[in-house]
């Protein structure tokens, strides 16, 4: 059976809403019933997400996203509405209802979940075989220990087309389970399969569940393969939402988390005594990952490599972890490659000090800035001076920018009353150009009707906003179902199948009595459509008017729809001008 109505509208009413979101976004401005935050599902410097604690509603009029407190889970871990439920459903101490046809994909992902975790096994037992032997060298020239292989569950995956293929068939898997699980590939042959991963020292991937979800595979000779190859995607794994080694980092008591570039990194540091490094299973970060690192600490440190790729991914990396509101540092390891070589070459006590040297992502990127330009030269300063005050100028804390512009002048041999000034105008036009961006992007007529998702696109634009009228009014006033009534209006006038929906939801709330409100309606739809709905219920209704505004809509529905019906006669006539026209010309042509 489906989750009951009921079981969904108690979730919703024991969730806060603003509780939830703040586990994610740092809410900080507050107007009334509304928080305001940097938005955690696009790039801005400027707030632009709410959360209404009345209406238990989010909203972000930068890029439109919206909904309620399922519709948030659903986005920001990009789960299924079931899986979104069972969250909600544990923080609110609830348990879910069995649902029938979730039972197949439950199943399913459970199966997957059993054989990833004998996979691990026949990996790790692998290692000790005679196949094992370039893995456990390998091992040994990197220092790895036993006991890192053991807590690590490191094992080998042999260079042979089917041995964990032919392994995990005798223990009762099927062909299948192993696709599904991406631990093999079809062959060319009919029926033919072969082990995805060969010739590489596996990690499994390990959640903070303890479920082993994923592998990862770094390759053990000198060939053109991938230096680490990842499992692909499955509905127990997706590689930019976890994090190796986070399983056991978590526990940690460090207070901070190392981010670092590789699974090696991350095994010799914890090996080190360093057991708060965690890796972004060889990718560059992203916005999932770095999510998850904010919900388990306050404070992350970048430990990524010193080449010139390294210090591109740690600018990258910075410019996301910003976003989280945490405090950030980056270590710079100078001549050491990465932080495996450093502690290999100067010991654990010495990476110690490096953190307590850590420099924080500003001192970072000016740093960086600084090492690009001869200071030496007027050109070269002037250049270092245009680069570092654009920087400053993307500094939200003012005091913060009078401290780094003091240090940027003194670098540059200026004022630092000059840099003050600089980062003041640059302040100032990037003030003017996000407002401009801003009221193009939210003011624009089109923009303001059409739903972003084109599934949702609107059939008749006219007709479109009377239609969202009809649902704000029987949301603020579900009394107003009366003028539906009288009039016969249903369902099938609505133009847009999406309204259509949001009509059906209202209707049966109202007639069996269920609570009307934003964030339970909100609750039914998808992601796209909860944030469609959300814009549609913020824009303005006159709810003393709601009568003869609701007659109002009504009207102007079915006059549009008598407009679609009967043909114009201006534009018959225009036609018929324009046959003329043609035939003529076609007449004076022979």
């Amino acid at each position: 059976m489906p989750i009951p109505d009921s079981f969904i509208d108690e979730l919703i009413s024991r969730t806060d809403i603003t509780e939830l979101i703040s586990g994610y976004v740092r809410l900080t401005k507050k107007s009334g019933a509304n928080m305001f935050g940097l938005c955690p599902f696009h790039s801005e410097k400027t707030p632009s997400f709410t959360v209404n604690s009345e209406k238990q509603i989010y909203h972000c009029f930068g890029c439109g996203k919206g909904g309620g407190a399922i519709s948030f889970i659903r986005d920001i871990e990009n789960l299924q509405f079931r899986d979104a439920i069972e969250i909600l459903a544990k923080k609110a101490g609830m348990t879910v209802p069995e649902e029938d046809g979730q039972a197949e994909a439950s199943n399913r992902r459970k199966r997957i979940l059993e054989l990833n975790k004998e996979a691990a096994r026949h990996f790790y037992q692998m290692l000790k075989a005679p196949q094992g032997e370039a893995a456990r060298d390998y091992l040994a020239t990197r220092g790895i220990t036993k006991q890192s292989v053991t807590r690590f569950g490191i094992g080998v995956a042999p260079d042979e087309w089917s041995t964990l293929l032919d392994a995990m068939v005798r223990q009762g898997f099927s062909k299948q389970e192993l696709f599904d699980a991406g631990l093999c590939r079809r062959g060319k042959k009919e029926d033919g399969a072969y082990d995805f991963f060969r010739n590489r020292l596996m990690f499994p991937i390990i959640d903070v569940r303890g479920n082993v979800i994923g592998f990862s595979g770094r390759r053990l000779d000198s060939g053109k393969d991938y230096k680490y190859l990842n499992s692909p995607d499955t509905p127990a794994f997706t590689k930019s939402r976890n994090l190796f080694g986070l399983n056991l980092a978590k526990k940690t008591k460090k207070g901070k988390l190392l981010l670092v570039e590789g699974n090696i990194d991350v095994v010799m540091l914890h090996q080190a005594g360093f057991d708060c490094a965690v890796a972004p299973l060889g990718t560059a970060l992203t916005s999932e990952q770095t999510r998850l690192l904010a919900h388990y600490t306050e404070n992350i440190v970048v430990v990524f490599d010193s080449d010139e790729m390294g210090q591109k991914a740690t600018l990258r990396a910075l410019s996301l972890l910003e976003r989280t509101g945490k405090n950030i540092k980056v270590v710079n390891l100078g001549a050491s490659g990465d932080p495996d070589e450093f502690i290999r070459k100067h010991g654990a006590e010495a990476f110690e000090v490096l953190l307590e040297r850590s420099e924080n992502n500003i001192e970072y990127k000016l740093l960086t800035i600084q090492n690009s330009y001869n200071l030496n030269t007027d050109e070269g300063r002037l250049s270092f001076l245009t680069s570092a005050t654009n920087m400053l100028s993307d500094i939200k804390s003012e005091p913060e920018r009078e401290i780094y512009g003091a240090k940027v002048a003194q670098t540059a041999g200026v004022s630092a009353e000059a840099v003050k000034n600089e980062v003041k105008k640059l302040l100032r036009i990037k003030k003017s150009r996000d407002k401009k961006d801003f009221e193009k992007e939210t003011m624009r007529p089109r923009a303001k009707i059409q739903p972003a998702s084109r599934e949702l696109r609107y059939q008749n634009e006219l007709s479109a906003p009377a239609e969202e009228g009809i649902l704000r009014c029987l949301t603020f006033d579900p009394a107003l179902i009366k003028i539906i009534n009288e009039t016969g209006f249903i369902k099938d006038e609505f133009t847009s199948p999406f309204l259509a929906k949001v009509f059906v939801i209202l209707e049966n709330r109202i007639s069996n009595d269920r609570e009307v409100s934003e964030s339970l309606i909100i609750s039914e739809l998808e992601p796209d459509e909860a944030s469609h709905l959300t814009g549609v219920l913020q824009k303005p209704e006159s709810l003393p008017q709601g009568e003869k505004s609701m007659r109002e809509y009504i009207t102007k529905v079915r006059e549009e729809k008598l407009k679609a019906q009967v043909p114009d006669e201006e534009l018959l006539l225009e036609i018929k001008r324009f046959k003329e026209t043609k035939t003529a010309e076609g007449n004076n042509g022979k």
